[in-house]
């Protein structure tokens, strides 16, 4: 069967595979967990300044590459396979979509280049501590002020790499407005006066999380992300959207390694005699894996390829591909457990890392059951 990619998005899926089969792999992922901020700095800045990962979907008036959804989607799987320790999905999959689709060319100008190079970190601050990624349940508020800056306050909770970002976009709602209506997004510098941020204690060492403090935090009328108010809104929504796409691929990534892990463990490991790979129960836990693994792939590119047109189609392209592809991942994770038997939970072995990564995935974002609320809203439901 002939790839669906071309030459390019090949290319660019086996330089990934190359580069975290050196820099992320068993050994460099423990030592990256280990660490205070969850990644290497090193590793980081060949991401960046190297590989040009970082750019990949800024367009190349701001310094970036251009691409779009498909291969960043590419390298997010390749990620998920190699439990990537790096501020990687909070910049270029959370952040980075927020400011292309809603900043001015002012912001833009000011924070997209350095974000393309790598040089700043970024997170997107829109959870709170109800987990939920619905608009409606956002308590956050902001006042303007008369001078027209604008004054935040609330608590943001489950965010990705928000205890070391450079750069936070902050999602809070105009005071005295509720459920969609009202909500805009801040730019608010992580050193910022009266913002706390509290790294949280996780399952899933391998993606850190945080909770932000916003105690009357004081932003210039220039923070807030486009034009105007009452825009924010559509700017979270499409941003939410395309990171759930990103994070689907990342998940098909680690339920591929799984299935991988079990496969491999199976034709090692003797019991009685033979492979326990050569026992139908195994047989066929590595097939139903398999048939996952497929399903959920197909789920993700064609999320995917939905995200590089846009429209309408993506919100339920998005969700559809994210309650399947979380589902998959945690079954796989738990089915290589399984597999490897006793020494799957023990620390040596591998499972475990990706059976922690698979249920933290799955709650971020939203849960597959708040996934398949929007598509059953979808169809009418």
């Amino acid at each position: 069967m002939s790839s669906p990619f071309s030459d390019e998005q090949q290319a660019l899926r086996e330089q990934a595979r190359d580069f975290l089969s050196h820099h992320s792999g068993a050994e460099q992922v423990r030592l990256a967990m280990e660490g205070e901020s969850g990644s290497d700095p090193e590793v980081w800045k060949r991401i960046g300044a190297e590989l040009g990962w970082t750019a990949l979907c800024i367009p190349e008036a701001y310094g970036g590459v251009g691409l779009g959804p498909v291969e960043l989607s590419l390298l997010m799987e390749e990620m998920g396979a190699h439990l990537l320790c790096a501020p990687f999905f909070s910049t270029v999959c959370l952040a980075t979509p927020a400011i292309v689709a809603g900043g001015s060319e002012a912001q833009k100008q000011a924070a997209l280049p350095a974000l393309a190079e790598g040089r700043t970190t970024a997170t997107l601050a829109f959870a709170e501590p109800g987990g939920s990624p619905d608009p409606a349940a956002m308590r956050a508020h902001f006042r303007r002020e008369a001078d027209g800056s604008y004054t935040l306050h609330g608590v943001k909770r489950y965010v990705v790499d928000g205890h070391t970002a450079d750069l936070v976009v902050v999602a809070a709602r105009r005071e005295g407005t509720h459920g969609d209506s009202g909500i805009e997004l801040f730019l608010v510098p992580g050193s910022a006066p009266r913002l706390e941020r509290i790294a949280l204690p996780t399952m899933d060492l391998t993606r850190r999380l945080a909770e932000l403090r916003l105690d009357a935090v004081r932003v210039p009328a220039s923070a807030l992300l486009g034009e105007s108010q009452s825009y924010g809104g559509a700017i979270l929504a499409e941003a939410l959207d395309r990171a759930t796409v990103a994070l689907a691929a990342e998940q098909v990534g680690g339920a591929q390694r799984c299935l991988d892990l079990a496969v491999a463990y199976a034709k090692e490991r003797v019991q009685f005699g033979r492979p326990i790979g050569s026992f139908q129960a195994i047989k066929h836990k590595c097939a139903d894996m398999m048939l996952l693994v497929e399903s959920a792939r197909s789920a993700a590119r064609h999320a995917a390829e939905v995200a590089r047109g846009g429209g309408e189609e993506l919100a339920t392209a998005a969700s559809l591909a994210k309650s399947y592809c979380g589902d998959a991942f945690f079954h796989c994770a738990g089915e290589a457990i399984q597999i490897h038997g006793g020494v799957g939970f023990t620390w040596e072995y591998d499972p475990h890392l990706y059976f922690k990564r698979a249920r933290s995935s799955q709650s971020l974002l939203g849960e597959p059951s708040y996934h398949r609320e929007r598509v059953a809203r979808a169809m009418g439901l």
